[in-house]
């Protein structure tokens, strides 16, 4: 079954954030990539340094949850408080992530389908009917394997 976690977005400010949890709930980062991470596949990726050093995907786990988050990417526009959450989830396969996406995005806005990623995850994000904002990853890659 599905895993479901939230994932909050930050407007420049998301590792220091992210820090001041961890301090908090203890433990380490699984993962904590900077948008300059991002593989360039054309010039318009390009950015200032400051863009670059914003974070791209941070997770902590606590407890049987995982928080992620990531700084707003300046193309996409100004971050809006109220759009800085979505529902990220975490399928078992391919299948039951296209099922959830296809199935929650209808009548709903697609920002990115799903997708083979550079980081080796099936992913894709859309707001649904509703205007809620939704993750579905698969990740290609699982641990132990």
């Amino acid at each position: 079954m599905a895993a479901i976690n939230p994932y909050l977005l930050f407007n420049g400010n998301c590792e220091e954030a992210f820090l001041f949890y961890k301090s908090v709930f203890g433990g380490e980062f699984p993962y904590i990539g900077k948008y300059k991470d991002v593989p360039e596949e054309d010039d318009s990726n390009k950015m200032s340094e400051e863009d670059g050093n914003r974070i791209m995907h941070v997770s902590l786990p606590i407890g049987n949850t995982i928080l992620m988050a990531s700084d707003s990417h300046p193309k996409f526009g100004d971050l809006r408080i109220g759009d800085n959450f979505s529902i990220s989830i975490n399928t078992e396969s391919k299948e039951e992530a296209d099922r959830i996406f296809n199935g929650l995005s209808a009548g709903g806005q697609i920002e990115m389908p799903m997708n083979d990623t550079f980081w080796g995850a099936y992913f894709g994000m859309f707001k649904d009917k509703f205007g809620v904002g939704w993750m579905v990853n698969f990740d290609e890659k699982q641990p132990n394997q």
